[in-house]
């Protein structure tokens, strides 16, 4: 009997809508956050409706490309879209805060899945040389999604209810599971080696602490939580990597960080993901805080750069056949150093075009830096370790934005707060209402001014932030080895 033969065209479209599903989430809840809160009465548990799906996300990411190396691609993402579907359908029939919060944990498990399993049958239903393309194409569901998700999700609010934001996935879901079960196919031998549950216990411990610790940063006990919670992850992974040592079939080879490639290629990965999530954050405060314009041009503002990031996505692919990683990097790197220092020194008065000029060239660096490095992981490790070397830049990319998240916010709060320490008669509050034009009419015509300078000044705190971070990122590629790409399939 022949064997059956994977159908790449609906694969594809299936790995396109799920990348989608799970990328409009995290912005269509924005959307519906207050309406949420508001409902269901928990604006002191409100940041735990986010911060708990990034955290099972991250969790849930090692263990879910480690099961994809030892038991095939595709049960596992079916299983990862099955406890999506789930933890969606549930948190949709919430009631309380406590209730839907516990959902999206589950959420976030199922989200573990999607993403890095998705890279990895990328990898073994496309040749090397197309690969970059495809998760180009694929990237740009992102861009879509930052796109559609707040006119998705303000309809979707006004015309039905906040629940219909959870119930969307459940039928999206299933049709692709559908889509998956019929037409991928792959021939796989199942791995008979213990599973290293005791490895796996400690890693997620250690990632659990050590992204407690990032949020706790912004916190009222801010440095020492910190440092309380970087002790316990430190105790957690030592007795994670002890384990690996011992495992037969460990969750995480370790072998893997002696391979400088991989090494340098996932802190990049790291460093400008950290940059990704704070230009996304703050980009649309600047122009609704400082320029005073509505909230559909702040979200315009970042268009560009997801529109270019395909278009850095695309010549990554071409580059990656005739050049270096590390030559691809120097230059989308460069191109990054450029538009950030532009973010870091542009005067108050810079107008609105400015910003669009400066998005596409950080859309190009972005997408550019993030397919090299996602391609580069997969080629210099093993066919037998792809899912767990491509779940780990997915886990990368997490901390890395996780981490950054927390800096930014202490960045901007402490340059908040010493602008209304210096200037009598301003109050924190009044810069919660600089950022929403609604409410910025309401503030007196002395106080505009020097409300919007405190808000330049912390942002630009933030964006000199991201060039330290271009620049540690440039001296990384600096120390990688400049050799030429091998298809490992």
């Amino acid at each position: 009997m022949p064997k059956k033969q994977t159908n790449v065209v609906a694969v594809t479209i299936a790995i396109f809508i799920a990348t989608f599903m799970t990328a409009i989430e995290g912005t269509i809840v924005s959307t519906a956050l207050p309406t949420i809160v508001g409902e269901l009465h928990g604006v002191q548990l409100m940041n735990w409706i986010i911060s708990i799906y990034l955290l099972t996300n991250a969790m849930a990411t090692p263990v879910f490309g480690k099961l994809a190396d030892r038991s095939g691609r595709k049960p596992v993402f079916l299983v990862g879209l099955a406890i999506f579907v789930t933890g969606s359908l549930l948190s949709g029939l919430s009631n309380s805060m406590p209730v839907l919060i516990v959902m999206r944990a589950i959420q976030g498990i199922g989200a573990g899945a999607i993403m890095p399993v998705t890279f990895t049958i990328i990898a073994d239903i496309y040749p090397f040389e197309k690969r970059a393309k495809v998760l180009g194409f694929n990237g740009s569901a992102w861009g879509i999604a930052a796109l559609v998700a707040p006119l998705l999700g303000g309809f979707i609010v006004d015309q039905l209810s906040w629940h219909w934001i959870y119930f969307i996935n459940v039928p999206i879901g299933l049709a692709t599971m559908v889509l998956v079960a019929l037409y991928h196919h792959e021939d796989y031998q199942p791995q008979k080696a213990p599973i290293d549950l005791l490895g796996t216990l400690w890693l997620v411990l250690g990632l659990l602490f050590l992204l407690l610790g990032f949020q706790a940063l912004a916190g009222p006990h801010g440095v020492w939580a910190l440092v309380g919670w970087l002790v316990a992850a430190a105790v957690a992974l030592a007795l994670f990597a002890h384990q690996e040592t011992r495992a037969q079939d460990p969750i995480i080879d370790l072998a893997l960080f002696k391979n400088r490639a991989f090494v340098i290629t996932n802190v990049i990965a790291a460093l400008i993901s950290g940059f990704v999530i704070g230009y996304e954050a703050y980009m649309p405060m600047w122009v609704q805080g400082i320029l005073g314009l509505g909230a559909s041009l702040g979200g315009f503002a970042i268009t560009p750069s997801s529109l270019m990031w395909i278009v850095g996505s695309f010549v990554a692919g071409r580059l990656l056949v005739v050049t270096t990683p590390k030559k691809i990097m120097a230059l989308a790197l460069g191109v990054l150093l450029l538009a950030s220092v532009a973010l870091a020194l542009v005067p108050q008065s810079t107008p609105y075009w400015a910003f669009l000029v400066i998005a596409c060239g950080l859309g190009f660096g972005f997408g550019n830096v993030i397919t090299t490095t996602t391609v580069r992981v997969q080629a210099v490790v093993t066919d037998s370790v792809v899912g767990v070397a491509t779940s780990f830049n997915t886990l990368c990319r997490t901390l890395g934005q996780t981490l950054m998240v927390s800096v930014y916010g202490v960045l901007l709060n402490l340059r908040m707060a010493q602008g209304v320490a210096t200037h009598p008669g301003l109050k924190l509050d009044m810069l919660n209402q600089l950022i929403d034009p609604q409410k910025a009419r309401q503030l007196s015509a002395t106080a505009l001014p020097q409300l919007r300078h405190i808000l330049y000044t912390g942002l630009h705190d933030v964006y000199w932030c991201t060039v330290v971070i271009v620049v540690l990122a440039l001296l990384a590629n600096w120390f990688d080895r400049d050799q030429q790409l091998t298809a490992t399939k």
